[in-house]
């Protein structure tokens, strides 16, 4: 199964659909302070790219807990991108100075970042190894229990079985 409406599957389709286990999509944008930015860059690290506004009251409070796990595996190389979705640059800059966000954000504004990651929703977090290869898709808030397994599967920490629908323990 392929990413299709809703489906996330271990595999990409004849079509190109994102899937785990393929390369994840390129990222070559601006960020929301003018900088250049290219996900290939950040090859040899694991990367986490969220899709996420300021509007998205999931997506604010998840940033305490990227923040702290920035810090925890800073010694992992641990980076985080940023794609703003759905909402206008100067309200998501003054969100990321105020709540201290020192990972970069890229401006998508013809959607072609959010296309190519078929994100859906808000916030969704995608987990790429040191590779470049896309290991897991969060959609919704990510819980620190998420977020250490999924984790741990671009640290090389083991896959999730081919096909497997895990359900997470209810809170």
């Amino acid at each position: 199964m392929a990413w299709r409406g809703g489906l996330i599957g271990p595999r990409a389709s004849e079509n190109g659909l994102i899937a785990r286990d393929q390369p994840a999509p390129a990222i070559v944008a601006t960020t929301l302070v003018g900088t250049p930015f290219d996900l290939a860059s950040l090859r040899g690290r694991p990367v986490i790219v969220n899709f996420w506004g300021p509007s998205c009251v999931p997506c604010r409070d998840e940033f305490p807990l990227f923040r702290a796990k920035l810090e925890q595996h800073a010694g992992d190389g641990l980076a985080i991108v940023g794609v703003l979705m759905a909402d206008p640059p100067a309200p998501a800059l003054d969100f990321m100075q105020a709540y201290g966000a020192s990972w970069p954000t890229v401006d998508d504004p013809s959607g072609a970042i959010r296309g190519a990651y078929r994100a859906v929703a808000r916030p969704q977090s995608y987990f790429i190894d040191r590779a470049g290869v896309l290991r897991e898709i969060q959609v919704g808030e990510l819980t620190e229990a998420e977020f250490e397994r999924k984790y741990a599967l671009i640290l090389g920490g083991g896959e999730a079985p081919v096909g497997s629908l895990e359900i997470p323990p209810p809170p």
